[in-house]
């Protein structure tokens, strides 16, 4: 599929021109322009976003300069990534999570944390925003280049209802309805906000693959459509009380449906026989899977400043899912396969910690944290092979049956001193002590310790008001995928039924040098920032040689110690020097190196899949006289380095790009009608299968190129507020 940004050197000339447009420009000083404090801090009024009639919190946020980077999108640490505790891989609650606060807190949820809130808050509720640069024992999370405050309004009474019909139109001509509606308000000393949401998911993927033999001569081609039936419903709701003025409480409850049953339909056309040999393949997919979250904090300040919290969360997921695949000949179905997996997941974690003032200039916080970490999994695998059926295997030979349960009981000492070293300079050290034991029952019985001591140094220059330098140096240590212990599928390959489990796996680690500058220019005109990282990671997690005397098998496992680097830019600059103040453009470079040996060829290579960059492109515009915004945004990765290295196969997985292009205005009823565009690309693999042996002693058997497709998905929302 050919795109309209596929030149890449057109984004980023563009952002480049932007940008010396835009510094030479003189802006028209808009009113109730925002605020930088002593501190850094950079202050957003509720006013200055008037002009625009903003919907939500989060369309507030899209307005300013910047925010990617203040949300965590601009490289380093902040990208998770191998041997790292953020992003996916978070392990408990930690100091980190998103980088949002809600009136100055942190919401003690995973799935329903602070960044889910930002399209559930009416604009109306806003008081102002704050970008806080700085560190500070204030704060609810650490560890971000950037935190966002959210405040809203306070009042005895007040409420806010929000609302959005949307209705997703897809390749195969599929409309599908969704709705949101939440509640936002305050009586007294009680705050809340409902929400509930029907989100479109259904998805048509159009794939074709087309092997050939080493030779280059044909062997086979697979036309593959693919149906995924998905509209899931999530319940919400936050609630705070301030008990005293020295005393309040927060719960969060969350409830998720997100059934995705599905279907796929093969047409394979073998070439080794004359004629070439057709054969229908159909799969029945269904799944069920639902998730529910309870979390909360209660604080206490003290008549000194001191500040005692405690936060904690409680959650589960399970999904369960059948995979049954039937020859079709004619009105005949046979069914040679037949793959249950059935997994659920629990967390139990508590937070409990004091934060005092040291002296006038310094501050320390200690606590600790309790994690309890729970995966139960089974997987039924049955196939047509003629000996004695069973009717738990899908009346298919029994072939797998694995079940386990795995179990972590982990604890985190930690202590946080923060020194304001002078009105420009602040000095934030972490010490943290974690010990855990992992469990596993089941097909496997074994049980092992941990023991990990985690620093980290974070360092911040206020070089001018506007010109910041952070860097830090840390170690860290990842949160292990439980799945990998045991067991699983692999959806990806359709000659592999199930992947093995590897119960020694150990916690990667990494300690993280990372340097950022950034730059804010005059008059809210931009945000030019640059992120230099450094990563010598250990235990990398990859494919490691697992077979058997008969099988030749892989799963996940320590394959040795290697490296990441790469610099991350990114520039926000609105079109002064065209008298657009309300045109915002953007652009972001990535690139990236990284190394590690590999098992299986001994042999110096990439990290799986990381690649050597990324870029994207992005233009807004506002026209506040016409109540109407429209806007475009591309990102795509760079080719190379996009390979997958198992024991018998070699994938390569050539980069397509994201688009969405929006209109939106205001109209009748005082709604707001938008109007988007998105197209996620093709989705590509290139798969080198080897036999009689792995791929550094084997012979290469097929190569396989297939591509898919979800194509293009158009929606229209409509918005209001009463």
């Amino acid at each position: 599929m050919t795109s309209a940004f596929s030149h890449k050197q057109l984004p980023l000339a563009l952002c480049m021109a932007a940008a010396l447009l835009t510094l030479s420009s003189n802006l028209a000083v808009a009113q109730d322009q925002p605020t930088t404090g002593d501190d850094s801090t950079v202050t957003y009024p509720a006013s200055y976003f008037d002009q625009y009639d903003p919907f939500s919190v989060n369309d507030m946020l899209d307005r300013i300069p910047g925010i990617s980077v203040a949300r965590g999108n601009g490289g380093g640490n902040n990208q998770g990534g191998p041997g790292s505790s953020g992003g996916s891989n978070r392990r408990g609650l930690g100091a980190g999570g998103d980088q949002i606060l809600i009136n100055g807190r942190r919401i003690a949820g995973k799935d329903n944390q602070g960044n889910s809130q930002l399209s559930r808050i009416p604009a109306n509720q806003l008081n102002y925003i704050e970008i806080i640069r700085g560190t500070s024992g204030d704060l609810d999370v650490r560890g971000g280049n950037q935190v966002i405050n959210i405040v809203l309004l306070e009042a005895e009474t007040r409420n806010s209802f929000a609302y959005e019909l949307n209705v997703d139109h897809l390749q195969d001509g599929t409309f599908q309805p969704g709705a949101k509606i939440s509640l936002t308000g305050q009586n007294g000393p009680l705050e809340y906000l409902l929400s509930a949401e029907r989100e479109p998911r259904w998805q048509f993927r159009d794939g074709a693959e087309f092997s050939v033999h080493p030779d280059g001569g044909p062997n086979d081609t697979i036309d593959r459509n693919e149906i995924t039936d998905s509209w899931p419903i999530t319940l919400a709701a936050n609630f705070g009380y301030q008990i005293s003025d020295q005393d309040t409480a927060h719960l969060n409850l969350q409830l998720e449906d997100k059934d995705a049953p599905g279907k796929i339909d093969r047409k394979i056309t073998d070439f080794n026989s004359t004629p070439p040999q057709i054969t229908i393949e159909r799969e029945d997919i269904p799944s069920t899977s639902e998730a529910w979250e309870i979390g909360g904090d209660y604080e206490h300040l003290f008549n000194n400043g001191n500040r005692f919290k405690t936060l904690f969360i409680i959650n589960e997921g399970k999904d369960d899912t059948t995979r049954e695949r039937f020859e079709i000949d004619g009105a005949t179905r046979t069914k040679d396969l037949y793959l249950a997996n059935f997994n659920r997941n629990q967390e139990r974690i508590i937070r409990s910690s004091y934060t005092m003032g040291l002296t006038g200039s310094q501050d320390v916080e200690f606590g600790v944290e309790r994690a309890q970490t729970i995966l139960d999994t089974s997987l039924q695998l049955g196939l047509a092979t003629g000996e004695p059926i069973s009717p738990v295997f899908g009346n298919l030979a029994p072939i797998s049956n694995a079940n386990g349960t795995v179990e972590e009981i982990r604890y985190e000492y930690f202590a946080i001193h923060n020194w304001q070293l002078n009105n420009r300079m602040s000095l934030e050290s972490t010490l943290l002590l974690e010990n855990s034991e992992i469990s596993q029952t089941g097909d496997i019985s074994k049980s092992r310790d941990f023991d990990f001591v985690r620093p980290k140094l974070d360092y911040r220059f206020d070089i001018t008001p506007s010109l910041q330098l952070r860097a830090s140096i840390e170690k860290d240590v990842a949160q292990l995928s439980f799945f990998d212990f045991t067991a699983n599928i692999d959806g990806a390959d359709d000659d592999q039924n199930e992947v093995a489990g590897n119960p020694d796996l150990r916690q990667e680690q990494s300690w993280r040098y990372e340097a950022n500058l950034e730059y804010r220019l005059p008059n809210d005109a931009g945000v030019i920032s640059s992120n230099l990282f450094y990563h010598e990671l250990e235990d990398v997690i990859e494919k490691v040689d697992v077979s058997t005397a008969t099988n030749i098998l892989s799963a996940n496992g320590n394959i040795g110690d290697g490296e990441r680097y790469g610099v991350n830019l990114d520039s926000s600059l609105r079109l002064g020097m065209l008298n657009q103040p309300d045109m915002l453009i953007t652009g972001s470079l990535g690139f990236e190196e990284s190394s590690v040996n590999d098992p299986f060829l001994n042999k110096d290579r990439s990290l799986g899949r990381r690649g050597n960059g990324r870029y994207s492109f992005g233009f807004r515009h506002d026209i506040p006289s016409r109540n109407m915004n429209w806007g475009f945004s591309f990102n795509s990765n760079f080719d190379g380095d996009t390979y997958s290295y198992d024991i018998d196969k070699i994938e390569e997985y050539p980069q397509g790009g994201f688009s969405r292009i929006f209109f939106e205005t205001q109209g009748w009823g005082n709604l707001t009608y938008r109007f988007e565009s998105m197209d996620t690309g093709d989705r590509c693999r290139i798969r080198s299968r080897y036999i009689n042996g792995t791929i550094a002693t084997g012979q290469l058997s097929e190569i396989e190129d297939s591509c898919s497709s979800t194509g293009l998905k158009m929606a229209i929302k409509v918005r209001g507020t009463f």
